[in-house]
């Protein structure tokens, strides 16, 4: 998920031929990716993702973003529209519409290690500010900076909002967002994951230092696998697409991956191939070579 801001310049990139093995399965990241930095899908995107669905591929977009942020793309649903939100926590079927979307699986960061979560990265780096993101809501504490496109459902210091008896303990919680108004993003996030370990999984997609704090183990690869192992789709048969580094296991696990032409230089580094920039319409330009190539 991300807050409003560009992470770099479009870059123009060369695009990685693509490999022998059919595509059965597309898995795209949303901002950055799939979307223009004005949030818009361009015609030739919706065109491109009507044609592989029409084509037997399947097309999972699979972001940070939760749930309630997918009306962005819930009009360009085909097929069985199923989207991976929260990086991974949540897998969501967008065909109720706006406001309407079902969770089809939840893969929540218990409190108590959230809690934990809490406490460490205060003690590693005083200064740190939190939300928590829950299936239907989202609270933040008093501090913390409006990055979001949302009034928070309650102000609360984290450690309250994640007691047994806040009000909306009954809730699942999806991910804790961390943010630090002076260290770089990417320290930021190295030190969360030294002083975290494996209480949680960590990760960001934001150009400041906004991290994603998720259930152990949960990531957008992970949830994205068990998908694909109830379809009897493997990975060989998943191309992938991204640009932050909550992209970068997903893009390491599939059979082949494309880097936007302004992925952040982990992404770059970990996909086998590399596409134009979100603003060029880079996942239309290697679909529509995927489908000229296996059609």
């Amino acid at each position: 998920m991300r807050d409003n801001g560009r992470v770099t310049s479009a870059t123009r990139q060369p695009v990685t031929p693509v490999f022998a093995t059919p595509p059965r399965l597309i898995a795209t990241d949303l901002d950055g990716t799939l979307l223009r930095d004005d949030k818009s899908v361009s015609p030739r995107t919706v065109a491109a993702l009507a044609a592989a669905e029409k084509a037997g591929i399947e097309v999972f977009f699979v972001t940070g973003r939760p749930a309630r942020w997918m009306d962005v793309v819930s009009e360009h649903v085909h097929g069985h529209g199923l989207a991976i939100c929260g990086n991974g926590a949540a897998v969501v079927d967008l065909h109720g519409g706006p406001g309407e979307h079902r969770f089809v699986k939840v893969r929540e960061l218990a409190r108590e290690n959230a809690l934990d979560a809490v406490r460490l990265l205060r003690e590693a780096a005083p200064g740190t500010l939190y939300a928590v993101e829950q299936t239907y809501g989202f609270y933040q504490e008093p501090d913390y900076p409006k990055l979001h496109m949302e009034i928070p459902d309650a102000l609360a210091p984290a450690e309250e909002l994640l007691a047994p008896d806040s009000q909306a303990a009954g809730e699942p919680v999806l991910k804790i967002l961390a943010y630090h108004p002076e260290l770089d993003p990417d320290a930021f996030l190295t030190l969360a994951r030294v002083a975290i370990g494996d209480r949680a999984t960590v990760t960001r997609s934001s150009p400041s230092a906004l991290l994603e704090i998720s259930g152990p183990g949960v990531s957008k690869a992970s949830t994205l696998a068990l998908c694909c192992a109830e379809r009897g789709i493997s990975h060989e048969e998943v191309v992938a697409f991204g640009d932050m580094p909550n992209d970068v296991e997903m893009l390491t696990w599939a059979g082949r991956s494309y880097a936007m032409g302004n992925a952040h230089p982990d992404v770059l580094a970990a996909a086998s191939g590399r596409t134009v920039a979100n603003n060029d319409d880079g996942v239309a330009v290697v679909i529509e070579q995927l489908l000229a190539e296996h059609g």
